[in-house]
């Protein structure tokens, strides 16, 4: 008997078209593992998969395979190759035994001169396989880059820590020795930090880590009151590396919605990749405009500034210039930041005249009275 195509085995208006020609002379049969066709042969049929389960699969080199797509009963395969005529684009193998429908390329151009609405149908399969083969691709995408972030954070993790540890290693292993209380002042003070360095790295990777878009408790508070501490306390610090920090204008007193430790950490990323450009001594300005409905506020440096094909990656995580050490988020970081408060960072830098990065926080709406 015959084998035949029914609608519970092709779906629709193609499994009736293909009825006629589902006899002994079309049938094929194919063992679990076989090889049905490679890419790069010539295209002259495709098939309607009756019973079985077919693979199409592409070779990636070194004996490496990728499985695209399954087939199963009720489905058809191979027929891209058929109406544009090109070499076949991948391979096929029968996953389990199988059994399938042989239509000629002949056959299959007859059937569709003879009957439009099976181009059409043809077309709709065709374009309803190439969305989904689409999805599946992004899907893969994403996928690869997900690992891509895992893969560059542990990598991150495993050089930048190196260092400290091992300063810490060396450090304490001093501090247990019979020495002078000078000296092992000295081992404790660089073991602390050297910790402060990987507790601050570590803090990067969780700030990373945030949800884009992650909202917390923003508190409307002047902005004077929050950022001349912060800056007299980074002063110090910078005067300490042979970097003086200086205020071109005072911080205005106007009233700002912000998370003061989120805001806290840009302005420390921004003052420290500052003095890293450096690299000696040199100045850091400061400077703050009240423009409209918005302030804006400026951290100029005066060190060698920054390359033009740098510039449009900066913002990029792992992007890192001018710094021996570093996780490369700070600045992914910083823009993450401001844009969560709803603001913007940029950067304006001519190569040997130092680099200005430029960040706008909304002011908070005076109440009318």
């Amino acid at each position: 008997m015959s084998p035949t195509l029914t609608e519970s085995s092709f779906s629709g208006a193609l499994a009736l078209e293909l009825q006629g020609l589902a006899d002994a002379d079309h049938l094929r049969r194919f063992k679990a593992g076989q090889v049905i066709f490679t890419a790069g042969e010539k295209g002259d049929g495709f098939y309607v998969v009756q019973e079985g389960s077919v693979e199409i699969f592409a070779h990636l080199g070194n004996d490496e395979t990728r499985v695209l797509a399954r087939i199963g009963a009720g489905d058809f395969f191979g027929e891209m190759a058929v109406l544009d005529e090109v070499p076949r684009s991948a391979s096929a193998r029968a996953e389990l035994d199988t059994q399938a429908i042989y239509i000629t390329r002949e056959e299959l151009l007859a059937l569709l001169e003879d009957r439009p609405k099976l181009a059409l149908t043809l077309v709709h399969e065709f374009s309803r396989r190439v969305r989904t083969l689409n999805h599946k691709y992004l899907d893969d995408i994403l996928q690869a880059e997900r690992l891509a972030v895992v893969g560059r954070f542990a990598s991150t993790i495993v050089h930048d820590f190196k260092h400290p540890l091992a300063v810490i290693a060396l450090a304490a292993e001093l501090a247990t020795r019979p020495i002078s209380r000078e000296t092992q002042l000295k081992a404790e003070r660089a073991i602390a930090r050297q910790v402060e360095n990987m507790n601050s790295m570590l803090q990067e990777l969780i700030e990373f880590a945030r949800p884009s878009g992650h909202r917390v408790p923003l508190t409307a508070q002047s902005f004077s009151a929050f950022a001349v501490p912060l800056i007299e306390e980074m002063g110090s610090s910078t005067t300490l590396r042979g970097v003086s920090l200086q205020l071109a204008t005072p911080p205005p007193d106007v009233v700002v919605k912000i998370d003061a430790k989120r805001v806290s950490r840009l302005l420390y990323n921004l003052v420290t990749n500052a003095v890293d450009a450096i690299g000696g001594t040199g100045q850091i300005t400061v400077q703050f405009a009240v423009l409209d409905t918005f302030l804006r506020v400026s951290v100029a440096d005066t060190g060698a500034g920054i390359p033009v094909e740098i510039v449009a990656h900066l913002f990029e995580p792992f992007t890192t210039y001018g710094k021996a050490h570093g996780t490369g988020l700070g600045l992914s970081i910083c823009r993450r930041i401001v844009e969560d408060h709803g603001g913007k960072i940029w950067v304006e830098s001519t190569p040997g005249t130092g680099a200005t990065f430029l960040f706008t926080l909304p002011l908070e709406p005076v109440a009318s009275p």
